[in-house]
């Protein structure tokens, strides 16, 4: 019997090694980007479709030849270099090597590398190839500018980004910690004031030349913008991520020179660790955020790892509403959007509004807590006027832009329909910003519907507009069929509570479904909420459920990221 158990063990350990080597194989193969693997020695083992397509090489022409062979002579020394730094471990990348083409020319390339790493030890290397000779002088220029800061030339926030998906997927792999060190200037407003724009900023460049002296090998300095700094490190441990923090903090204590003049700085530097703290780089530079913010509080100059006790929670109702009061008057307000999904055809032609506060004391306060207050207390009148503003400017933004035409839903409180001018207030803002009415969206919640004199008055000026109008959180609260034959509605939001487990659970499926046919019967649109399955959006594109938003498709994400990822 225990034999028989032994081997069904070892036979599922099998499997499971094989489907990750096919989920891993197929990562390669059907990668865009040509890829080819080399060994210890710099020998070919494997080569992609698409370096066929780009190179002219097919696998059989390049399984066992040097890597070497194919790249430019005046290019051999520098990628030999490259190569000994990958195989230490490094994930790294190189522009303008000359690699040789099949029908006998040299194309400008730029490579990246991923080690791949068997219990800790490096056995072979990923190249990812990239042909830039078709932009080679100024789209060099432009790549670079794309990936750096222009003021001291490090790496930038959009780099940081794509380093740290590379650098934590070979941490998991290698089961590694990252460190992600921020660095934040003290003060850094008194050099402004004292020497100008232009006198601080050659301060920043000295400050970057001088970190830059300390990162060690394999580490990777970045400018997070203004005044601050972030540095990662793979597989370093926090022994030696202590130790650098204190060399850096020593470099400090020297004076920095402008114009013959001494200026002293000193800098509250956090660390997060990865996979300790978190797993998502956002998170990470969340909690590294909070340490600083923490030294700061206690006196600058200093540093910390971040702790969970950190992570402070507002208990003082009035300590959280005082903040909140100046939220707007400190730009800590920002709106994200999530985008909605077209379940049959896959497009994204709309998207849903949601606020997030950045508190300058304590970080990132979440909605479930503030929202509630500033209803309360009757902030939610200045709030809710902000959002509609930043809304309609930002389409106006992509509208001037000519980016295709989509909708923003934004969420109005019951508070804001009470007072009575709400709808008059809307067409200013629409008609000072010079959008079209339906690109914007009135999302109210079922609570609102109740008070019918107010809320159909509103409602109906806002349809004369051409505002387009939904109900959010549908079946949750004083659901009525006559609220949908009486008001102007044109979408129906279906609840996450009908979507969580809607896939094992037979009447949250029947509910969802019902919702769904209700909607198409008196000609309106239905959205879900909370989709994060594939098989939970199965189900309802089946039941011709018209769109759905959710951690499936995306997260909330700022105004810039939807413009990479659905303008670009």
């Amino acid at each position: 019997m225990d034999n028989n158990r032994l081997r069904d063990e070892l036979m599922m350990e099998r499997n499971k090694r094989l489907e990750f080597e096919h989920k891993y194989k197929s990562v390669i193969d059907h990668n865009l980007d040509p890829i080819i693997t080399i060994n210890l020695s710099g020998r070919i083992l494997y080569a992609n479709i698409a370096v066929h397509k780009a190179f002219g090489y097919r696998l059989k022409e390049l399984t066992g030849r040097a890597i070497i062979d194919l790249i430019g002579e005046d290019k051999n020394k520098e990628f030999n270099d490259f190569l000994t730094r990958a195989f230490s471990g490094e994930s790294i990348e190189m522009e303008g090597i000359k690699f040789f083409h099949k029908r006998g020319k040299y194309l400008s390339t730029y490579v990246k590398t991923i080690p791949v790493a068997i219990r800790g030890d490096i056995k072979e290397i990923h190249l990812i190839l990239r042909d830039t000779s078709f932009h080679h002088k100024n789209n060099e220029r432009l790549l670079f500018l794309s990936y750096h800061d222009q003021l001291t030339g490090l790496w930038n926030r959009r780099a940081l980004k794509e380093h740290f998906d590379a650098d934590a997927e070979y941490a998991f792999r290698s089961d590694e910690q990252l460190s992600l060190i921020h660095l934040d200037l003290d003060r850094f407003n008194t050099i402004n004031d004292s020497i100008g724009r232009n006198g601080a900023d050659e301060i920043l460049k000295m400050i970057a030349d001088r970190i830059k002296l300390v990162t060690p090998k394999g580490g990777k300095l970045y400018r997070n913008g203004g005044d601050e700094y972030i540095i990662l490190l793979q597989n370093h441990s926090i022994e030696k991520t202590e130790k650098l923090t204190q060399k850096i903090m020593s470099d400090f204590t020297k004076p920095f020179y402008f114009n013959h003049q001494e200026y002293f700085l000193s800098s509250s530097i956090g660390i997060s660790v990865y996979p300790e703290d978190g797993t998502e780089l956002e998170e990470l530079l969340q909690k590294a955020e909070q340490a600083v913010r923490f030294v700061k509080e206690r006196g600058r100059s200093h540093y910390r790892f971040y702790r969970e006790e950190m992570n402070t929670a507002f208990t003082d109702t009035a300590l959280m509403e005082a903040h909140l009061r100046r939220a707007i008057e400190f730009n800590e307000l920002e709106l994200h959007y999530q985008p909605q999904v077209n379940l049959k055809t896959g497009e994204i032609d709309s998207f849903e509004a949601l606020l997030r506060w950045n508190n300058r004391k304590f970080g990132f306060v979440s909605p479930a807590q503030f929202i509630p207050l500033a209803e309360e207390s009757g902030l939610i009148h200045s709030i809710g006027d902000w959002v509609l503003e930043v809304v309609c400017a930002q389409l106006k933004e992509w509208q001037d832009k000519q980016f295709r035409p989509v909708r923003i839903a934004v969420n109005i409180s019951p508070k804001q329909f009470q007072v009575g001018e709400f709808a008059e207030k809307a067409k200013q803002i629409i008609e000072k910003h010079g959008i079209h009415p339906s690109s914007f969206e009135v999302e109210i919640t079922e609570s609102a519907l109740m008070n019918m004199k107010d809320t159909l008055s509103t409602l109906q000026k806002l349809k004369q507009i051409g505002v387009t109008i939904s109900v959010d959180d549908f079946g949750t609260g004083y659901s009525s069929l006559s609220y949908l034959k009486q008001y102007p509605i044109d979408i129906i939001k279906i609840d996450r509570s009908f979507i969580k487990d809607i896939e094992l659970d037979e009447k949250n499926e029947a509910i969802a479904k019902t919702i769904i046919n209700l909607a198409h019967n008196l000609g309106m649109q239905v959205i879900a909420e909370g989709v994060e399955k594939d098989l939970q959006a199965k189900i309802l594109k089946e039941a011709d459920c018209h769109k759905a938003q959710g951690f499936l498709f995306s997260k909330a994400v700022p105004a810039s990221e939807i413009v990479e990822k659905y303008f670009a």
